[in-house]
């Protein structure tokens, strides 16, 4: 399933809701992550996990801020607001677009190194 790149939706995003930027962002990582790891962003995104999305989102935000820790690691931070962000409005188009930008640029870093591998 070919889902749309950012650059051929630029123009509707800026009629788009916040929720619908970041709906698209989560779908496409989704679409990006291993299997297990997309079940469960799948399940964090569900309305009734959201006493274990804030929590681990901050975590996440936190092990992002302390990277220089063996354990932790960057890629902390922005998976950790990209949690937050699907329960603060203020932040779901800004993080969405983002996530979309971010997905963009790796997509194409991986196609260019990496041609003969294909996603798990």
């Amino acid at each position: 399933m070919e889902l749309p790149s950012t650059m051929d939706t630029s123009k509707g995003m800026t009629h788009e809701s916040g929720r619908a930027v970041l709906r698209q962002a989560f779908r496409r990582l989704e679409h990006e992550v291993p299997g297990k790891v997309a079940r469960v962003l799948r399940g964090l995104r569900h309305p009734d996990s959201r006493w274990v999305r804030i929590p681990m989102g901050i975590l996440l935000i936190l092990g992002g801020i302390f990277a220089i820790l063996p354990f932790l690691g960057l890629w902390m931070l922005p998976l950790g607001l990209l949690l937050i962000a699907y329960d603060i409005p203020l932040l779901q188009k800004p993080i969405g677009r983002f996530t979309l930008w971010a997905i963009d640029k790796w997509t194409s870093f991986r196609q260019r190194f990496f041609p003969d591998r294909t996603r798990e």
